[in-house]
């Protein structure tokens, strides 16, 4: 271990001190006169706005009575020159300052020509871009999409390229579960905790975009066999204050729910935030498994289940940053996020053979679930006077959350039934420390990242299995069935990235070295697991842009999957007497191999595809196994596949008239997986497809209908698959007072009351089919309003705490 520690501090020695010896970069300068185009004589007093590639404000200076303006000591970078005054046309001129043989630019006369005021004003509208291609991820504008409005985080997912929600609410990232949720390009608690539920209940109102990383960088933990889902709340605010609140209601299953964010900035100080709380409640509704098995004793189980469940759901998040100077700035944030939810389940089963009933009982299942997360983050930042982009960053954060369940079974008309009642009982959670450093300098056309990072993490779990004494009365625990479990995962790692463009490329490169080491403790049988990993990752991406407002990208990366709490805990749900699940704590880290190509296109319509292959080895797949003797199907993880998958994507967007818009989002993959199950090896295959479809139309005075579809394919594993299944809805908006308040009506699937959610399992010696009934048809009406004054823009720190290395459950596969 000590030899590969020391392969890491070398490797980041190696590759980032050098960064700190460059030279200091040389200093440029551009001037220029501005004259008036009817008299071409200079003007005066003219406010000149010089802004870097983010459009960020670098520096401001006014015209002298001869027109002549003149900025010195710029480090070196392309810039935007905007000549800016009352009754004058806006000028803006482009400015190269790369060249060490060119350091003073001389722009020569800038005409500007006299704003002609039209005595009757005409409004002319244009749409805001949606999506943006960049070299590595693609952002889709939430702001900008009017369905927002109405629509929950999860709903408008369906809509965001390379993304696609499945009929259980699971996430999936060009097909796939294995990805990694960050808020604000950090890791959160509650999507840790219950991605699925917290996004469902967030209002898309408060959320600024979505950011789908294919092929993350090497400055991003390497875990995440998808990519990474960045979800973005902060919005950039000038001294002021902006915000938005959202209040609606979804039925019949669901309720009432509220949500909002804010960002102000006071001088120095900037303090920004995002809150919501959902109350979901459910009628009645039911679900049936139906298991086949062959064999010497082929037997046939049949399970009918009447459920119901009432849940809360509540998070809240602020950030604070102050800035010491132009060069210091702090920064931290906090979240604190909870949910609860109790149900019950009547289940009533028969085990028929071919002698005839060989077990039959009723189960009555009252049930509890609630958890509860905290993270916080505490940044620094340093900047220098040489560069504005040359920042040192120093990260701490600490995040850590639990879940617990409780569950009281009771069994009545029992057949052959002698399992007494019983109750379970599992507390898991899971809490990390984060240490970090980054460093960016900037050498004219490229820009060099380096950065070392450690997490400490400890997984726990405790749970009980009491059973029901009829001699004392009392349920006593059964030590065979219950267990402490202690998983400590550290994570230690070094990356180094580089990025250099031109005027038509940017290329982006590096690698990242990471040491796992898992040391993990049975506590109630009194053994230990210990394991190290070494693991060095590669990234490429390749961008390329061309006249026509067009781009193809490719890149290659591989990716880690590493195994969370969920999947580790050894905790066995024993809730259905006939079904088994648990997790593994013997699993290990898998590698993936993805290569991605991919072209868009921005002009009327906007055009976006990517292709893309992934390799497995080793992946981590739940494993389905039926034990004869006990007539039980037992569920759990290993480390039994291999796999390959080809994906296609595309997302179009096209405004047919100025008033009416549609947009396409599409996938269609291949897959074929094979590995070891129960001592046979066990293939599957097939195409995984998947659309939505979206026409809006924009009234007069406000008023704006859309309507969505979607199309939604099997999701294959490795010894089952899911039925297709189509939905529809329909929204209303109207705009009840300009950009600030705004009603929204929405009905989904309004022809189809309930959606029967099949999925189709098997293995060497059976057959199973589950049935969830669901309701399919709702409702939802939703009020939001905006509010603020702002004046100029928000600084944020550039750097900070991403640990994208556990893999998210979100995908609930």
């Amino acid at each position: 271990m000590k030899l590969k520690f020391i392969l890491i501090i070398i490797f980041f020695s190696i590759a980032i001190i050098p960064v700190f010896a460059q030279t200091v970069p040389v200093l440029f300068g551009v001037k220029g006169i501005t004259i008036d185009s009817v008299s071409r004589k200079p003007v005066g007093y003219i406010t000149v706005n010089l802004r870097n590639t983010a459009k960020q404000l670098v520096r401001t200076a006014a015209t002298k009575t001869d027109g002549i303006f003149n900025f010195e000591k710029l480090p070196p970078g392309k810039y935007l020159i905007s000549i800016v005054s009352v009754g004058y046309n806006s000028e803006s001129v482009p400015v190269d300052l790369t060249d060490n043989t060119k350091p003073t630019i001389n722009l020569g006369t800038i005409t500007i020509s006299e704003r002609i005021t039209q005595l009757k004003a005409v409004s002319i509208t244009a749409d805001k871009p949606i999506i943006k291609q960049e070299v590595d991820k693609l952002t889709y504008d939430l702001k900008a999409d009017p369905d927002s409005k109405s629509n929950s985080v999860l709903e408008m997912m369906r809509k965001v390229p390379l993304l696609s929600v499945d009929a259980e609410d699971n996430i999936l990232l060009r097909g796939q579960g294995g990805y990694k949720i960050l808020v604000n390009g950090k890791p959160s608690s509650m999507m840790e905790r219950d991605a699925k539920n917290i996004l469902k209940s967030m209002p898309a109102s408060t959320i600024q975009s979505i950011e789908v990383i294919t092929n993350p960088s090497s400055k991003y933990d390497a875990e995440g066999i998808g990519g990474i889902i960045n979800i973005v709340t902060n919005k950039k605010v000038d001294n002021g204050y902006n915000g938005s609140i959202n209040v609606s209601h979804v039925f019949p299953v669901g309720g009432p729910r509220a949500g909002g964010s804010f960002s102000s900035k006071q001088g120095k100080l900037e303090v920004s935030g995002f809150f919501g709380a959902n109350i979901a409640n459910s009628p009645v509704v039911r679900n049936s498994i139906v298991r086949l098995t062959t064999g010497n004793n082929p037997t046939n189980l049949s399970q009918n289940n009447a459920l119901e469940f009432n849940g809360k759901n509540g998070y809240i998040e602020t950030g604070l940053s102050y800035e010491i100077d132009s060069l210091n700035l702090i920064s931290g944030q906090f979240n604190l996020n909870g949910n609860n939810q109790d149900g019950t389940n009547l289940q009533n089963s028969i085990l028929n053979g071919t002698g005839g009933v060989i077990q039959r009982y009723d189960l009555f299942n009252n049930n509890e679930a609630n958890g509860r997360g905290i993270n916080a983050s505490l940044n620094y930042q340093l900047g220098f006077k040489s560069s504005k982009q040359r920042l040192l960053t120093f990260s701490y954060q600490y995040f850590t959350f639990n879940n617990r369940q409780n569950a009281d079974l009771t069994a009545s008309n029992r057949v052959n039934y002698t399992t007494p009642d019983y109750r379970q009982q599992n507390e898991g959670e899971s809490s990390e420390h984060t240490f970090q450093i980054d460093y960016v300098h900037p050498v004219k056309k490229l820009n060099i990242e380096g950065g070392i990072k450690a997490i400490i993490r400890d997984n726990n779990s405790d749970f009980q299995y009491q059973s029901y004494n009829s001699v004392t009365g009392n349920f006593e625990i059964d030590p065979v069935r219950s267990n402490k479990f202690d998983n400590n995962q550290n994570v230690f790692g070094a990356y180094n990235s580089y990025t250099y463009t031109l005027k038509s490329w940017a290329f982006k490169a590096g690698a990242r070295i990471e040491e796992t080491i898992i040391d993990a403790d049975f506590i109630s049988t009194a053994s230990q697991l210990n394991k190290n990993f070494l693991n060095i990752i590669p990234s490429v991406s390749i961008n390329k842009k061309f006249k026509n407002m067009s781009a193809i990208n490719f890149g290659f990366s591989q990716r880690i999957q590493r195994p969370g709490i969920y999947q580790l805990n050894p905790f066995v749900d024993r809730s259905n007497p006939n079904f088994e699940s648990s997790g593994n704590p013997n699993l290990r880290p898998a590698v993936s191999n993805n290569v991605q190509l991919g072209y868009s296109r921005s002009k009327r319509a906007s055009l976006n595809i990517m292709l893309g292959y992934n390799y497995f080895n080793d992946l981590i797949m739940p494993v389905v196994v039926f034990n004869p003797a006990t007539n039980i199907t037992r569920s759990s993880f290993d480390n039994t596949g291999k796999a390959r998958l080809f994906t296609f994507n595309a997302n179009i967007s096209y405004p047919i008239t100025q008033r009416w818009s549609s947009s396409f989002n599409g996938r269609i993959a291949h897959g074929r997986v094979q590995g070891l199950v129960n001592g046979v090896l066990v293939k599957n295959q097939g195409i995984m497809y998947g659309a939505s479809l979206n026409s809006a139309y924009n009234f007069e005075k406000g008023w704006r209908i859309s309507v969505n579809a979607f199309l939604n394919g099997p999701n294959l594993s490795i010894q089952g698959t899911s039925n297709p299944y189509a939905s529809t809805s329909l929204s209303l908006n109207k705009d009840i007072v300009k950009d600030k308040l705004s009603f929204s009506a929405t009905v989904n699937n309004p022809f189809t009351k309930y959606r029967h959610n099949i999925r189709e399992s098997f293995g060497p010696d059976f057959m199973q089919t589950n049935n969830n009934i669901a309701y399919f048809r709702g409702f939802t009406t939703s009020l939001n309003y905006r509010f603020g004054k702002l004046k100029e823009a928000i600084k944020k720190n550039k750097r900070g705490i991403s640990n994208d290395d556990v893999q998210s459950t979100g995908a609930g596969n």
